[in-house]
């Protein structure tokens, strides 16, 4: 992989990240496809959206339809057909959120399934196996993502086997070299630390020595307050290679994306643009909206005035109708609007980088998206 930084404006950055797949330009946002789908909508959509790589989720896929069917079915890629850049997670977070079911040992984590309660283990060695066999671009370390609130002690304790487990899966990686399309898999390991400022340098520090393609932010967006996730950048980013991209996962709402970029990051996914319009939420320059509401329904008007025009032809009063109705079309309008909204975002903040114009396109932005939200 080869990562190649074009502009800085201030902290924020532009570049180009090169992958097995295609290129990627930064920053960007990636949808996530948990099960191998983006919710809702086809593969043509997603490249009509500009979409330059999507998320699989190792957890879900791993359990159905399973890593080896996929690899048998040619890799991700061409199960899903989706032929750019796709990113794997490790399992991590989603063994983190079966607090109820699982328990963590030095070997990894022993859990129940979701779906039928079947006893299963993942380790730092079989998620690196089950990526490698899913074939993405780009695979996550495995790590222990702890729960906010956590003390001290315990976030020392858990950074302490997110190292141990980060080593064993560089092991396993340099003994096993996997590759997709042809080319190195690449690997991004993932900083925690909680809120600890303290630990999330050394765990950024021990990281870099063992030598990554790059370096994710995990342990954000779990509860903690706005400030706490921003604080846990501004004690990560400082300390991670200028040369390497930066990834901060889980996040979030358009003006927390703003933010991070503006503290030099430049990767991001979120299951929010999917999940809020299936809630009848739509993202719009002046803050979100639900079309739902009786405000919208004889408003004439599109969603929001940057709305893609495979959208933009559907009143609010329309589209109000179709959830009302029970209609999927709804669904799949809203999906596509919110993630057009964001990848627009991103690539308008890549633009104004590059201009070195960002620190005015992103006070703009904000100020507009938080005064003029009225709607209840």
């Amino acid at each position: 992989m080869a990562f190649k930084l074009e502009h800085t404006d201030g902290s924020a950055r532009a570049g180009t990240l090169t992958l097995p797949h295609g290129e990627v330009s930064t920053p960007i946002f990636m949808p996530v496809g948990t099960q191998g789908s983006v919710k809702t909508l086809h593969p043509a959509e997603l490249d009509e959206l500009g979409a330059q790589i999507i998320l699989g989720n190792t957890y879900h896929l791993w359990l159905r339809p399973g890593d080896e069917l996929i690899q048998k079915m040619g890799g991700l890629h061409d199960f899903t057909t989706w032929q750019k850049p796709i990113l794997t997670d490790s399992g991590g977070f989603q063994v983190w959120s079966l607090a109820k079911m699982r328990k963590i040992t030095e070997e990894g984590v022993r859990f129940q399934s979701h779906l039928d309660g079947t006893k299963m283990m993942l380790s730092p060695e079989k998620s690196m196996a089950i990526q490698a066999a899913l074939g993405s671009d780009i695979a996550m370390l495995f790590d222990e993502c702890p729960p906010y609130p956590c003390d001290e002690k315990y976030a020392a304790t858990s950074l302490a086997l997110t190292t141990r487990w980060a080593k064993r899966c560089k092991d396993w990686i340099t003994e096993n070299q996997p590759l997709t399309a042809g080319l190195p898999q690449n690997h991004f390991g993932i900083v925690q630390g909680s809120i600890y400022a303290d630990l999330r340098e050394q765990s950024a520090r021990e990281l870099v020595e063992l030598d990554f393609d790059g370096y994710a932010v995990g342990g954000v967006s779990v509860g903690e307050p706005e400030e706490e996730m921003f604080r846990a950048i501004d004690n990560a980013v400082p300390f991670l290679p200028a040369d390497k991209p930066r990834y901060a996962m889980g996040l979030g709402t358009p003006p927390q994306i703003l933010e991070m970029i503006s503290r030099g990051v430049d990767m991001f996914d979120c299951v929010m643009p999917t999940r809020m319009a299936r809630h009848g939420v739509a993202f719009t320059l002046d803050g979100p909206i639900h079309i739902k509401n009786l405000v919208h329904a004889t408003d004439p008007r599109p969603i929001c005035q940057s709305s893609h025009p495979h959208v933009s032809r559907f009143s609010r009063s329309y589209i109000r109708h179709l959830f009302r109705a029970g209609e999927m079309l709804a669904l799949r309008l809203l999906s596509f609007h919110n993630l057009h909204f964001y990848l627009s975002l991103t690539r308008h903040a890549r633009e104004a980088i590059a201009n070195g114009t960002f620190e005015i396109y992103k006070n703009t932005f904000i100020q507009r998206y938080n005064t003029n939200h009225t709607e209840p």
